[in-house]
């Protein structure tokens, strides 16, 4: 039977980038309600200290391990030994806290965090441009798995990795481990099992994000942004949207995927309160986990 771990992402309870989609609740209350939930892994966030001797007694409070977290690369138009010293400390708090890989996000170019900046106005560049930027990050990758804290290559709205198409391109002209966020790439027009069936090899984490198609459908993108995506509600968790994730669940475990569905699910947390959706996300997980034959762990 395959192996799985449930996470979920804090930016339910406390946005980084929209400081005013944030319940106010502090670490501790953030981790006790995930617990309660039933999830045994959060990704990083902002209220995380990034000091294991400080977040290791609250985690083993909770019975919480770190499970991920957000790097902003700027790998594109910079360079391998610079990248080196951003991620440094990352990496070594992510290496004491037994944490299974580094969340590498792609910001250089990307409009992702303007909110004055249309969708329609995301990075493209050429295959010649995405060959050159896949042998970097490539060589990156290997030098951080070399290190001992792999990275997982999250394809984002609004950034230059965002389509299928763009993905595919990334993929054939690099070898770096991927991240399939479910939601991401439904928003970006994609098929999420294609997706799945051209790269599974390549994926060694999961963001089940979920969607509200009738908010993507009605944006305007030559006016609206990322952000103004997040705040109308195009995101929330399983169960509570319009992806069948029994169906991407039952892809990933058809090739044999392993390790750990993160809920990553950006929204306001007033109307859809952190924990209730939280304890909906888990148990629709729990339900298409167990039809596709995971035993959950943790």
């Amino acid at each position: 039977m395959l192996k799985a771990k449930l996470g979920i992402a804090p930016i339910a309870w406390w946005n980084d980038d929209l400081p005013e989609l944030s319940d106010d609740v502090s670490l501790e209350e953030c981790l006790a309600q995930a617990s309660e939930a039933g999830f045994s892994g959060m990704e990083t966030g902002r209220r995380f200290p990034m000091d294991m001797a400080v977040l290791g007694p609250i985690l083993d409070r909770y019975r919480i391990s770190v499970c991920g977290g957000w790097f902003s690369g700027e790998l594109l138009d910079g360079d391998i030994e610079r990248e080196k010293d951003r991620i440094a400390e990352q990496m070594a708090f992510f290496k004491a806290a037994g944490a299974p890989c580094i969340v590498y996000g792609e910001t250089a170019r990307s409009v992702q965090g303007k909110r004055e900046v249309p969708l329609a106005q995301k990075p493209v560049i050429s295959e010649a441009e995405m060959a050159a930027y896949g042998r970097k990050m490539s060589d990156f990758a290997d030098w951080c798995a070399a290190q001992g804290m792999p990275i997982s290559y999250h394809h984002h709205m609004a950034a230059v990795v965002e389509t299928e198409s763009e993905l595919d391109l990334f993929m054939k002209h690099s070898s770096v481990p991927l991240l399939f966020d479910a939601g991401h790439m439904a928003f970006a027009g994609g098929d999420n099992l294609r997706v799945i069936d051209n790269h599974h090899a390549r994926i060694t984490h999961v963001h089940t994000k979920d969607i509200r198609k009738n908010v993507i459908n009605t944006l305007d993108r030559s006016s609206e942004s990322f952000l103004d995506a997040v705040v109308k509600g195009a995101f929330t968790v399983p169960g509570d949207g319009d992806l069948d994730f029994h169906a991407i669940v039952s892809a990933l475990a058809g090739h044999g995927y392993e390790g750990w569905f993160v809920i990553e699910a950006e929204q306001d947390p007033k109307p859809n309160p952190p924990k209730e959706m939280a304890i909906t996300g888990h148990k629709t997980l729990m339900d298409v986990m167990a039809q596709a034959h995971y035993e959950v762990i943790g």
